[in-house]
């Protein structure tokens, strides 16, 4: 008798072949049978009608924090991920010198927009040194896998103390390199940096951010001798001539794959396929550079309790919401009766007559490019047509931009969200997304789940493969089931050598998805205050996964958790081979 049988469900095993009528077997963690299963099973799920995939495995996450305080893992849970691979970026909390905590937090909460309030009252601190945090992570129970990558800004912090955004000396790079080498031989995924100005916190630009070639170099030398580990990064200038010599030589280096965002941008809007050329040409030469691209345009959420918005600088809105700390329970007046004061005619007139004060060009910028914000809408709509923007509406209308923007903020009692797109949306379309989704170098990540709580909440994107690319898209060509899956499953484990996962097939880890395309839909972000120290944060619920089977043991059934929690760590190693 098996341990779980789940009966004629359409399968698509994320090697990206056909979907095929069958039966699937697991015993113990591990799948067992694929086709036709004689014997029972102590459980049986009847997957007649409905689709079974691998689980998803996100390998661009932030639950460095939340992975040692919440057992399930939401929202990404929710959304049908069985492995989640975080410390992304370069940021993260080891290793770390005592007294030195805070800093890091600082770190995160300035690139992430994950609360510090959330991260002191929530985290434990239960390490210094790298390998003794991921002992803590494999001491905690969760619902879903976790591997974890080494940060270079809190190395750089732990090796060069208060000198951490200087020039690091000779002996401070082979410092960082030898801790890098020690965590990766405890089981670390790989190291992390960032390189773009937009990551900040209070004391200034990442540390590591302007690093020296040389510095990271001697990092890829540390991966090489451990004999495994992915380099990621994000930078301003990757994929460009600036940066793609020392990249290639980092890959040859490292033995293993550099993986870095890449995304279609304004001033260059063409410049993603130089990168996707780039790349196959590396692949070719058997060289693992590999661009990292999203489902959907990383899209900032304008609400009245978000980070941003377009009145969140104004007097008067500062007046009303009680700023500092508008997003807080207990930070300013109730929701409701913000939306009554922004509803009085002489409130509104105030605000709209007023400028935003601030002299921060980006948020100014992002503020009020008219033409790129949309209503989301509920259900959402992450492809919207440029004439729904604001600035067709209010041309339309003869009204200003504002008035618009202000009214939409103020639909479904002050809960509405508007749809802000950064980047990959130059054309108002996601052709630019499918042409890079499609190309075989190019490895689906960069949905931040568990990061930016108070502005961008993209952890669905899992789910949006189907919904949209699949099924629902009706401007522009969709993308066969099969490539979709294997999108987020055998290609996203095998960039991070989790050969062990990622397909249906007996012998592979029995992690597993039961969902009900027709029926999966996204609903519209919501904000919710769960996190520690009653910290806010960007969720967002689906319906249609009916079940959700980590290690062989079903964690969700429609959409509600089942108490088990089979997730461990999950250490990498030279073998290529993760081990718990």
């Amino acid at each position: 008798m098996h341990d779980l049988v789940i009966r004629q469900a359409t399968v698509v095993d994320g090697t990206g072949g056909a979907p095929a009528v069958g039966d699937v077997a697991v015993d113990g963690e591990r799948v067992t049978v694929v086709g036709e299963v004689d014997g029972r099973g102590r459980r049986e799920l009847d997957g007649d009608g409905l689709l079974l995939a691998p689980g998803w495995v996100d390998i661009h996450t932030h639950y460095d924090g939340q992975a040692t305080w919440d057992p399930e893992m939401t929202p990404s849970s929710w959304h049908g991920v069985t492995t989640v691979v975080m410390g992304n970026c370069g940021v993260g909390f080891a290793p770390v010198r005592p007294g030195a905590e805070s800093f890091l937090i600082e770190l995160m909460e300035g690139v992430e927009d994950i609360p510090g309030t959330a991260l002191a009252e929530g985290i434990d601190w239960r390490w210094e040194s790298f390998a003794q945090y991921l002992d803590a992570l494999a001491a905690t129970p969760r619902v879903l896998d976790v591997a974890a990558q080494v940060p270079h800004a809190a190395v750089r912090a732990y090796v060069m103390g208060d000198r951490a955004h200087d020039e690091a000396s000779a002996d401070d790079i082979a410092a960082m390199a030898s801790l890098t080498e020690a965590a990766l031989a405890a089981g670390a995924a790989g190291f992390t940096t960032s390189r773009t100005i937009l990551h900040r916190s209070r004391h200034g630009l990442v540390p590591g951010t302007s690093a020296p070639p040389e510095e990271l170099l001697a990092i890829g030398d540390a991966i090489g001798r451990a004999g495994h580990g992915v380099f990621e990064m994000v930078s301003d200038q990757a994929g460009t001539p600036t940066e793609q010599a020392w990249v290639v030589e980092l890959a040859g280096r490292t033995g293993g794959n550099v993986t870095y965002a890449l995304a279609q941008v304004g001033p260059d809007p063409t410049a993603y396929r130089t990168a996707l050329a780039e790349a196959a040409a590396c692949r070719r030469a058997g060289v693992g550079i590999v661009p990292q691209v999203s489902s959907r345009p990383t899209g900032m959420l304008f609400g009245l309790r978000s980070s941003l918005h377009p009145f969140i600088t104004h007097p008067t809105f500062r007046e009303l919401a009680g700023r500092p700390a508008p997003a807080t329970p207990a930070g300013g007046p109730s929701l409701g009766a913000l939306v009554a004061r922004l509803g009085d005619p002489q409130v509104r007139a105030r605000l709209l007559a007023e400028e935003p004060a601030t002299a921060n060009r980006v948020a100014l910028t992002l503020m009020s490019r008219w033409d790129r914000i949309f209503r989301l809408g509920d259900p959402p709509d992450y492809e919207p047509s440029p004439d729904t923007s604001v600035a067709a509406v209010a041309a339309r209308q003869g009204r200003r931009p504002e008035e618009v923007a202000l009214d939409w903020l103020l639909e479904r009692q002050g809960e509405a969200l508007l749809f802000a797109p950064l980047a990959s949306y130059v054309d108002g379309d996601h052709e630019a997304i499918r042409e890079m989704l499609c190309h075989p170098s190019t490895v689906v990540g960069l949905s931040d789940g568990g990061a930016h709580c108070g502005l961008i909440c993209d952890a669905s994107m899992p789910t949006y493969l189907l919904t949209h690319w699949v099924r629902d898209r009706d401007r522009g060509q969709r993308l066969p089931l099969e490539l979709a899956v294997h999108l987020q499953t055998a290609r996203t484990a095998g960039v991070y050598g989790f050969h062990d996962r990622g397909v249906i097939a007996p012998g592979k880890r029995a992690d597993l998805n039961l969902i009900d395309l027709d029926s999966l839909r996204l609903h519209a972000p919501e904000m919710v205050f769960d996190l520690p120290a009653g910290g806010r944060r960007l969720v967002q619920r689906v319906d249609g996964y009916r079940a959700t089977v980590v290690a062989g043991q079903v964690t969700f059934e429609d959409g509600q958790p089942t108490g088990a929690r089979p997730g461990r760590l999950v250490r990498s190693g030279p073998s290529g081979r993760p081990t718990g």
